[in-house]
């Protein structure tokens, strides 16, 4: 049977970039899946995986989640739930939190103890928001970064970022002005602050690698 993978349509500036790039790791894959972009709760709930993308402020996008009926309690189902593997993207990883601290408190997801908070780098150098390519380093292990080299670059683009309460959530970090979180895990349960749907080759690998990831 032909896997399914939702891609959470919920108005992010980045669904389309997103949906493009994942049809094309997808069609690499021996057994490709099919990328269903949609909103429909029923079909989130069922997916064998969903991808939650996000561009732009954390609680913009929290209201635009929560606008479209069921979906957040079906996202709920099909990864907490059923255990389907999931992957957060940028703002979408923010969103699995306890808050975002952008233009107020807004409540995350609650999956992943944490805040989102605006980055403060050292150095004059180090802007925010923080966009272009960085390195990311990463624990050996995690099916996510199956062989990806050492140090890869990654494209960024943001201006808060999520710290977890607990340190082992974090899967990888970069360095802008600081140590920044670039990814989390937690179970079936995955999110990246960078973009990989425009990090070229290296963000395709990724991608693949969590379409085939069976937690």
């Amino acid at each position: 049977m032909t896997r399914a993978v939702a891609l959470i349509d919920y108005g992010s500036g980045n669904l389309r970039s997103a949906e493009k790039a994942l049809q094309r790791a997808a069609a690499g894959l021996a057994r490709p899946p099919t990328i269903v972009t949609t909103d429909d709760p029923d079909v989130i709930a069922w997916a064998d995986a969903v991808v939650l993308p996000g561009v732009g402020a954390f609680s913009a996008c929290r209201r635009a989640l929560d606008a479209r009926p069921g979906v957040v309690e079906a996202i709920e189902t099909a990864a907490r739930g059923r255990g389907a593997p999931f992957l957060g993207i940028c703002v979408g990883m923010q969103l699995m939190a306890t808050r975002g601290l952008e233009f107020g408190e807004t409540p995350g997801l609650g999956w992943i103890a944490g805040d989102v908070a605006r980055l403060r780098p050292e150095g004059a150098r180090n802007k925010v928001p923080h966009v272009g390519w960085n390195t990311v380093g990463y624990a050996d292990g995690h099916p996510l970064f199956d062989g990806l080299p050492t140090g890869v670059d990654m494209y960024f683009t943001h201006s808060f970022a999520f710290t977890p309460a607990d340190p082992s959530d974090v899967a990888a970090r970069t360095d802008h002005g600081g140590p920044v979180v670039a990814a989390v895990t937690r179970g079936a349960l995955a999110g990246v602050q960078f973009h990989p749907e425009k990090s070229q080759a290296a963000g395709l690998a990724l991608l693949a690698n969590f379409l085939e990831w069976r937690p």
